[in-house]
C-alpha cells in the first residue's frame, strides 16, 4: 500500500497564514509554512498542504501544529523553467502528545537517477539520491534524499532500479544558484536527510550518527 511506502510526521509552529493552493473535485487544499525544530536548535521552514476537511480555527500563525501524512512531489513552472517541488501532505492532524518525533519520514522506493557522490570543502562526504516512491492510482512521488559519511559511501555504490527503505528528516536548505547571465539567485531546496538506509536485497545497515551529522548545513 502507498501509505506504507510513504509515512511522515511533522510537528512545529505555523509560520504563515494558510492560503488556497488548489482545488480537486471541489475539495480545496491550503498551503502554509511550518517551522519545525532540529536537535541542533536550528529550524526547518517546511511547506505543508492541508485539506479544507482538516482545517479548523486553530490552524493559524503562531499555533503549534502536528500532522501525519506523506511527502509528495509535483512539477511547477517557476521563472519559465520546470522545478520539482515538495510538500508535506497532511492526512491527519495529531495532538502534540501523539508526535514522539517532531520530524520523521519513512520511504520505500527505487533509485531513479544515478547517485551523485561529492565531498564538501570541509571534507564531509555526501551522496545525493532521487527516490521514486509509488502512490495510489499509478502515480509516483520523486523525492530527493541526501546521505552522509559512511551511508553516503554505501549509497554511492547503488544503481538505478535498486529498491531502498529509508528513514530520515524532511529539511529545508538555503543555497545560491548562478544564472546564465551571471546573476545569483537565492533559493531553498527541500530534501530528506537520511539517518538510516536499507537496501532491500541486503542486510540493513546499523543505525549511525548520521542524524546528528545531518544537522550541519550542506556546504
Amino acid at each position: 500500500m502507498d501509505s506504507e511506502n510513504n509515512q511522515l510526521c511533522l510537528c512545529g509552529v505555523i509560520e504563515s497564514a494558510p492560503v488556497l493552493d488548489h482545488e480537486v473535485f471541489g475539495e480545496q487544499f491550503y498551503r502554509m509554512d511550518l517551522k519545525v525544530p532540529r536537535l541542533s536548535g536550528a529550524h526547518d521552514l517546511l511547506p505543508v498542504t492541508v485539506s479544507e476537511r482538516l482545517m479548523n480555527s486553530q490552524v493559524t500563525p503562531g499555533v503549534r501544529l502536528c500532522v501525519s501524512g506523506q511527502l509528495r512531489s509535483y512539477n511547477k513552472v517557476v521563472g519559465g523553467a520546470g522545478r520539482l517541488l515538495l510538500t508535506a501532505f497532511a492526512q491527519r492532524l495529531l495532538a502534540p502528545e501523539e508526535a514522539e518525533n517532531p520530524n520523521i519520514i519513512q520511504l520505500t522506493g527505487a533509485i531513479c537517477k544515478p547517485p551523485a557522490f561529492r565531498t564538501t570543502p570541509f571534507g564531509r562526504e555526501i551522496a545525493d539520491l532521487m527516490l521514486a516512491v509509488n502512490r495510489a492510482f499509478g502515480k509516483s512521488d520523486y523525492i530527493p534524499c541526501i546521505a552522509w559519511g559512511r551511508t553516503a559511501r554505501y549509497a554511492a555504490q547503488l544503481s538505478v532500479g535498486d529498491k531502498l527503505k529509508v528513514q530520515g528528516r524532511f529539511q529545508s536548505r538555503d543555497y545560491q544558484k548562478q544564472l546564465p547571465d551571471g546573476t545569483v539567485m537565492n533559493r531553498v531546496a527541500y530534501e530528506v536527510s537520511l539517518s538510516r538506509l536499507t537496501h532491500l536485497k541486503d542486510t540493513p545497515l546499523p543505525d549511525m550518527a548520521a542524524s546528528r551529522a545531518a544537522d550541519t548545513p550542506v556546504n
